[in-house]
């Protein structure tokens, strides 16, 4: 079983966006998946609308590719759903000491170098992906989106958002901060706080989301405590405005990040948000660690 005090394993740790000579599909063993995800790439390119201190994607080394080619991502999701399947993908090296428990497929993850829902045929590719998840039978498969949701609130990605819907899948979206300073110290980026929590609140009247709450130390310093009920608020002000939240997941840096300066909050600190959002919104928190 996966660690239950939501621990990276040393096989967690290795979220390489790579494998063999794929150039658009690689497989992990998600921690907050509990199982191997197959991770998505359409921005091979490493652009990103976002710039976020703790991301592990190095983007001083030039990309092996900038475009997406359809056909050939189909092929590799193939290739890969094969090998999980049959369990050969425990074969390789990289994946031998795989628990047991975490030796299942739980999803297909739009994820990658950069903001998924940012690919202008990203509507295609989720219905392809679907068509192709279908014939082979795998229909317990979930379809996973993991979204800074900068974008929701433009047409062809709602339509995206509800094909995910229609294949039984999941939204989890990037929330974390409480106020504008601190949104803008994490992610760096000129799209506006205020644009993320509308269209967080916009889809989550649709359908329940599931909550990525990224928290780091920055130059050895947690969030502050006002940080910390900011952020509880802004989750009460969703759910006063007919959003519904499936799940809050509170977790920090368990790999190499983009910044020296960002390093994991310790176990007490994440348990002590955890405890926290619980207290403040009576919502479903999983809560999951550093490295150690």
């Amino acid at each position: 079983m996966a660690d239950p005090t939501g621990g990276a394993l040393p096989v967690h740790r290795d979220h390489r966006r790579s494998f063999a000579d794929n150039l658009y599909v690689y497989p992990v063993v998600s921690r907050r998946s509990r199982g191997v995800s197959l991770g998505v790439n359409l921005n091979p390119d490493k652009l990103c609308n976002f710039d976020c201190v703790y991301c592990q994607v190095d983007r001083t080394v030039p990309p092996a590719v900038r475009t997406v080619d359809e056909t050939r991502l189909l092929a590799e999701l193939d290739a890969l759903l094969d090998l999980v399947v049959t369990g050969d993908l425990f074969e390789h090296e990289r994946f031998r000491d795989t628990p047991p428990a975490l030796r299942r497929l739980n999803d297909i993850a739009f994820s990658g170098d950069g903001e998924p829902t940012s690919y202008p045929r990203f509507l295609e590719v989720v219905r392809a992906v679907t068509e192709l998840r279908d014939r082979r039978g795998l229909t317990g498969v979930k379809l996973v989106l993991i979204t800074n949701a900068t974008l929701f609130h433009r047409p062809r990605v709602r339509d995206a958002l509800a094909e995910i819907d229609r294949a039984g899948g999941e939204i989890w979206a990037k929330l974390e901060a409480g106020t504008e300073a601190y949104y803008h110290a994490i992610e760096r980026t000129t799209v506006p706080f205020r644009r993320v929590l509308d269209n967080i609140t916009d889809a989550a009247r649709v359908r329940p989301l599931v909550i990525q709450a990224m928290f780091p130390r920055l130059h050895d310093q947690p969030p502050s405590p006002e940080e910390c009920a900011a952020f509880c608020d802004r989750l009460n002000n969703i759910l006063h405005a007919g959003g519904r939240l499936r799940l809050v997941q509170v977790y920090t840096v368990a790999r190499a990040p983009a910044e020296s300066f960002v390093t994991p909050l310790s176990r007490d600190e994440v348990d002590a948000l955890a405890a926290l959002v619980r207290d403040r919104t009576g919502l479903p928190v999983e809560a999951f660690y550093g490295p150690d």
